[in-house]
């Protein structure tokens, strides 16, 4: 087992009750699962993410922790939380990373695998890149 390290789920959601595809505004929600997959109690410090659309537009977004929080994960614990973008498009892409600090003091980044928003779709944009 690696000693740094924090696995990422992902499982994205379209909202049609708050989309205006007319307008060209799709609303998409998304559940993170964070889990401390290592050996070392380490805090999630800042996230960046890269929002593409399917038009090739796309907007880097940069912040410390998420929903307002840098929680502090022990192996084996899980961080869950829910958070939305909005796109010109119906379909597009999400990926990113988080910025960590274990209790050690070792800095690494967990890559927020690629995961697709669609509006489209019969799953609601439930799909995940590997």
């Amino acid at each position: 087992m690696p000693k740094y390290q924090f696995r990422v789920n992902v499982a994205p959601r379209y909202l049609p009750e708050q989309s205006a595809p007319e307008q060209d505004m799709f609303v998409f929600s998304y559940t993170i699962t964070i889990t401390n997959t290592g050996e070392v109690s380490a805090q999630l410090i800042s996230r960046t993410w890269n929002i593409n659309d399917a038009k090739g537009h796309t907007e880097r977004v940069k912040g410390l922790g998420v929903i307002g929080q840098q929680p502090l994960l022990k192996p084996g614990e899980s961080f869950e939380y829910t958070s939305g973008t909005r796109l010109h498009t119906a379909t597009g892409t999400m990926h990113g990373s988080f910025f960590c600090v274990a209790e050690d003091g070792e800095k690494f980044d967990t890559d927020i695998p690629m995961f697709v928003l669609d509006a489209l779709s019969s799953s609601g944009g439930k799909r995940t890149l590997h």
